[in-house]
């Protein structure tokens, strides 16, 4: 059905959720030009309230970085998600993340995917905004950040059309 929904330009666009509740904020809001300057691609950020990181669209896990920090989705619309959990967090080689999904892992949105220790990671200095970005941003042409404000794991935080 979604199939004749987009062949006929009845959808909504795709619906990117939140992989973890906290407070949205504009992807330009990240202090890291990589994320900051959409070089990576377009998205938004989430400044976590919970370590529980998940699907934030059904599809497939392309990538799991073996430090935990990251995460990519390749969601069953085409389009390609990265999680990426705080800045500079590859530093931290693994400490204070928990793994719970690997590569070629069919996925729904919702399904946990990493786990982080947030106090811990902020303990040792690191910022903890979790960076959503849509590293296939050329594919689509239409891009619709929720409202800023406080957003709970599941909420809808960015809408892309092609």
């Amino acid at each position: 059905m979604k199939l004749f929904q987009n062949l006929f330009g009845k959808d909504n666009g795709i619906e990117i959720a939140a992989p973890v509740s906290g407070k949205l904020v504009a992807i330009s809001e990240v202090n890291d030009p990589t994320f900051g300057d959409e070089i990576l691609g377009k998205g938004v950020a989430v400044i976590p309230s919970d370590g529980r990181i998940c699907a934030p669209l059904d599809g497939t896990v392309s990538t799991v970085f073996p430090t935990g920090h990251a995460a990519a989705i390749t969601g069953d619309s085409g389009a390609e998600i990265l999680i990426h959990i705080g800045l500079d967090t590859v530093k931290l080689n693994g400490k204070h993340f928990t793994i719970h999904a690997g590569e070629g892992q069919k996925v729904k949105k919702g399904d946990l995917l990493l786990e982080a220790d947030l106090e811990q990671i902020k303990a040792e200095g690191y910022d903890i905004i979790t960076p959503v970005v849509v590293c296939n941003t050329d594919e689509f042409s239409k891009f619709q950040m929720a409202e800023s404000g406080n957003v709970s794991q599941g909420d809808v935080v960015l809408t892309i059309e092609k």
